[in-house]
C-alpha cells in the first residue's frame, strides 16, 4: 500500500519537481530543430504556451503577454516559446498568425503532440513558467484576462 500511495504521489507532483525538460526536439517555424531540453537551465526564466491557431483563449493569452512581454525581458532576461499543436494540415496558418500579431515569441511546432503529452498537457491554452534552472514554477491551464499579472510573480 505505501508503494502505491509513494508512485502516486510522484506521478502527481513529479512534474512539478522535474529540473530538466523532456527529451523532445521540435521544428521551429522556420524548420529547424530544436531540442526541448536544450531550453532551459541557463540562468534566465522560460514561459512554454502551448496553443493553436484555433484557440480564442489562446490568442486571447499570447496577445496580453505579448505588450508586457519587452518589459518581461529587459527585467529578467525571460525567453517565451509558443508551442503551436495544430495538425500536420493545418501547420502553414502558424507563421502568419505570429506575423501578423508582430509576436516576438519564439515559435515551435507540435503537429504530432509528443511535447504535449510529455508534460501531461489536456487543455489549451497551457502555460509553463520554468526558472533559471529549468524547474517548473508555475502553470496554468485556461486563460483569464489579466492572469499575466500572475505570470510575472513568478519570472522574479
Amino acid at each position: 500500500m505505501k508503494r502505491i500511495v509513494i508512485s502516486l504521489l510522484i506521478a502527481l507532483f513529479g512534474l512539478n519537481c522535474r529540473a530538466a525538460l523532456p527529451e523532445v526536439t521540435l521544428q521551429d517555424i522556420a524548420g529547424n530543430e530544436v531540442s526541448m531540453a536544450s531550453l532551459t537551465g541557463k540562468g534566465k526564466p522560460v514561459i512554454l504556451s502551448f496553443f493553436a491557431t484555433w484557440c480564442k483563449p489562446c490568442m486571447r493569452e499570447l496577445k496580453a503577454i505579448s505588450e508586457l512581454y519587452p518589459d518581461w525581458q529587459e527585467e529578467t532576461g525571460v525567453e517565451m516559446f509558443i508551442i503551436s499543436i495544430d495538425q500536420a494540415q493545418d501547420v502553414q496558418k502558424v507563421r502568419p498568425l505570429v506575423d501578423g500579431n508582430g509576436w516576438e515569441y519564439h515559435v515551435l511546432l507540435d503537429p504530432n503532440g509528443t511535447f504535449k503529452r510529455a508534460m501531461n498537457v489536456q487543455n489549451i491554452p497551457h502555460l509553463f513558467v520554468l526558472d533559471g534552472k529549468g524547474t517548473i514554477v508555475f502553470q496554468q491551464a485556461g486563460y483569464t484576462d489579466g492572469e499575466e499579472t500572475e505570470i510575472a510573480k513568478y519570472l522574479k
